[in-house]
């Protein structure tokens, strides 16, 4: 499975749970570096980090996928619908948590969001 990042750096143990959560072996890591510019439209800048992964077509289509989208809620939506017009469906997304009292901050996975489940189950509530 590739992890794209679109947020901060993963340790390995970062990766380390995310196996353990999907039991799936973490192929590669794309690194994207993510920075808004709040005077710019977002889905332009949205569609330039997305291609900044470096994916084909046909690896945004086949590849098992999951994604750290960035942290500022406005660049995840326009980096999630990037996401989904290219791949056609939403991407699993991993969510990490401030661990408490930690001192520099330091996170850790908190859950792998099945986004495309999530959507297919507020389907049923139309």
């Amino acid at each position: 499975m590739l992890i794209v990042n679109f947020s901060h750096v993963l340790t390995p143990a970062h990766l380390a749970a995310v196996e353990r959560l999907t039991g799936r072996a973490v192929s590669g890591v794309v690194e994207v570096k993510t920075q808004f510019d709040e005077s710019r439209p977002f889905a332009e800048q949205a569609q330039g980090l997305v291609d900044a992964a470096g994916l084909t077509s046909e690896r945004w289509q086949t590849e098992p996928l999951l994604v750290c989208l960035p942290s500022y809620n406005y660049a995840a939506a326009a980096v999630l619908a990037e996401l989904h017009g290219r791949a056609g469906y939403f991407p699993a997304a991993l969510r990490l948590r401030p661990i408490a009292g930690s001192t520099p901050p330091q996170f850790e996975v908190a859950e792998i969001l099945n986004l495309q489940a999530t959507r297919e189950e507020a389907r049923r509530r139309r």
